[in-house]
């Protein structure tokens, strides 16, 4: 088995000032590869941190892939720490520096000697031609047969360079054994009700499949894994006919398998079936419009969205009846089945979601707390409607009430496609 560690280099990470996407990223590649990732490190922009990280990682891993300090600044030191390690000189790579002068005068920027450093590379490294940016990777081989692959910080960048570079490289060099994960989406069930519906089916899986059960807002993933596999593909069908038992167990409770998210599968409906779409937000502020535009050919069916935070906008644009809001609140029933009418209305599509409710951390009561949220999916023929507590935290609320929205609609249009 191929082991793999990755180290992400930056102050920046360990003060939370961004977030480490790229490991993430390393390690979906390497694992579809069947390289195992034992390891992930995030450390500071010191040379000792970097010498000694790497030195450890060599000795229990054959791979090691770092991100970070490949810029022009005197703050990126990962160049110059990996060329000391290796005992390496310099050089420089003419068609780098031809790239990155290019690159900077169609963006207007000056090339300077800071710019011209990214062209000197390590001698003993294979550089890993960077198309999409000015920091070359590079590709070393240590004396104990393990390989060190430096890449650039910039996530795009990053992304890349691991499949156009990386990747087939890694493949090339090493024989390497499938790792296999297939993943269940279902909803409708949390994550202990799911584990004691199906508790019998997972007694009996064999002891080389290994089942993960991943919670989300609204969902649970059943992730079945098997690694270090030879026989790729008859491992990948017992996975099916696994799956294939679980769904005569749960079969209302699955909605789909890998990373399809529930908007993903309302997206492919509406597609599918020629519907629009808007929404009607007030304490979701756009969330739930922006998890539909965020997937490419959204424009097919999504028609818009209000944000309708203020009353003002609730009735001006929506229609919502002032009184009603007076009597019974904005955070009501009938507020909610206003909005998504009158977004359906207003915008012009055949379906409309609406949320309305208490985000916090002020404005709770003992009758509506924090977290009380109503929403409202508005159909051609009726308008259906739900109380649901999304919890106590803002962003966890505003999170939820988006994911139950958006379930609520999915529920519909499927009842629809099954009369």
């Amino acid at each position: 088995m191929i082991k793999a560690t990755i180290i992400t280099i930056g102050d920046e990470i360990l003060i939370g000032q961004i977030v480490d996407t790229n490991s993430v990223s390393i390690a979906k590649h390497l694992n579809r590869a069947g390289i195992t990732v034992a390891e992930k490190i995030s450390i500071g922009d010191t040379a000792t941190q970097i010498e000694q990280t790497l030195r450890r990682a060599l000795d229990s891993t054959q791979v090691v892939i770092i991100t970070g300090g490949l810029g022009p600044t005197k703050d990126d030191i990962t160049k110059y720490t990996l060329a000391k390690f290796f005992a390496s000189d310099f050089r420089e790579d003419e068609a780098v520096a031809h790239h990155v002068k290019t690159m900077l005068e169609a963006r207007g920027i000056v090339y300077n000697e800071l710019n011209h450093s990214q062209a000197l590379v390590p001698e003993k490294c294979k550089v890993l031609f960077n198309y999409h940016g000015t920091a070359p990777g590079m590709w070393f081989e240590d004396k104990s047969g393990g390989i060190v692959i430096s890449l650039p910080g910039v996530p795009f960048e990053m992304e890349h360079l691991m499949e156009d570079e990386v990747m087939p490289r890694l493949k090339a060099h090493f024989s390497l054994h499938a790792n296999i994960h297939r993943t269940m989406i279902t909803a409708g069930l949390p994550e202990s009700m799911l584990a004691e519906r199906i508790a019998d089916w997972e007694d009996k899986l064999p002891p080389y499949i290994k089942l993960a059960y991943l919670p989300a807002p609204n969902i649970v993933r059943l992730r079945l894994s098997a690694y270090d596999i030879t026989d790729e593909e008859s491992v990948t069908a017992e996975i099916e006919s696994l799956f294939a038992q679980l769904n005569e167990i749960i079969p209302q409770h699955i909605v789909g398998f890998e990373d399809a998210s529930m908007q993903a599968l309302v997206h492919d409906i509406l597609c599918q079936r020629q519907l629009s779409l808007a929404t009607a937000e007030s304490c979701t502020g756009g969330a739930i419009a922006s998890r539909f535009t965020a997937m490419a050919g959204a424009s097919a069916y999504f028609n818009g969205g209000i944000i309708a935070y203020a009353n003002e906008v609730k009735c001006n644009i929506l229609g919502v009846n002032a009184k009603d809001i007076e009597q019974q609140g904005a955070v009501s029933e009938t507020v909610a089945r206003q909005m998504a009418e009158g977004a359906r209305r207003a915008i012009g599509s055949d379906y409309a979601i609406a949320t309305t409710g208490i985000a916090g951390p002020t404005g709770g009561t003992k009758e509506k707390p924090v977290g009380t949220v109503w929403m409202a999916v508005a159909t051609p023929t009726r308008t259906i409607t739900s109380l649901r507590n999304c919890g106590t935290d803002r962003g966890q609320i505003i999170n939820r009430a988006a994911a139950y929205a958006i379930e609520m609609l999915y529920k519909e249009l499927k009842n629809n496609i099954n009369k």
